[in-house]
């Protein structure tokens, strides 16, 4: 059994903004995939579903960022899910728009969401997807991370979602190195062209 957590803010007053990238890769994902509707259980927004014989979850949790790992705790421990099966998609101020990056084992590096889910679990041996945001130095962070996304971003992330729907169906079956060989590998050659 597999638990695939996406980062975001509940409600309509963050959607399309950049820390709600978690969320959006859930969504697009479970829509691709026509998987069915999510439904509501301990703070979070969740569908149980069977791929290619394996079960999975989809989590969205409704704690807010900085809570996540409230929801993220809850669900592991009610369906019983090693940490080792935890795969967390989040932003990540510190790459640009349409880079991404596969983790296991690191610190949280600054994204609330992360810390949150480090704390709630006492460990940082989990899966995780970093989807680049950017970062607008000009800004004040809070204020960078809940802003919305313009036309040109959303057809940057349209076409990046393509390659997190892939990397989703790989690591249902791969093993966690060979799928951080072959897509940071991948990304470091498109971001080289």
């Amino acid at each position: 059994m597999k638990l695939i957590v996406g980062l975001g803010n509940p409600g309509n007053e963050y959607r399309n903004t950049r820390h709600n990238m978690g969320f959006m890769a859930i969504d697009n994902y479970v829509n691709t995939n026509k998987l069915g509707l999510f439904k509501e259980k301990f703070s979070g927004e969740y569908l149980d579903t069977n791929i290619n014989g394996e079960r999975v979850i989809f989590l969205k949790p409704l704690t807010y960022m900085n809570l996540s790992g409230d929801a993220v705790s809850k669900y592991m421990s009610y369906f019983k899910i090693d940490i080792s099966d935890l795969f967390v998609i989040c932003d990540d101020l510190d790459m640009p728009l349409g880079k991404l990056k596969l983790k296991q084992s690191s610190s949280s590096g600054g994204h609330n969401g992360l810390k949150s889910i480090e704390h709630n679990l006492s460990s940082n041996k989990y899966k995780r997807l970093k989807l680049g945001i950017g970062n607008n130095k000009k800004i004040d962070t809070k204020d960078y991370v809940l802003g919305r996304f313009n036309e040109e971003d959303l057809f940057i992330i349209k076409k990046e979602m393509s390659t997190v729907n892939e990397i989703i169906n790989d690591y249902l079956v791969l093993d966690f190195d060979k799928l951080m060989n072959k897509y940071n590998k991948k990304d470091k050659e498109v971001n080289n062209d």
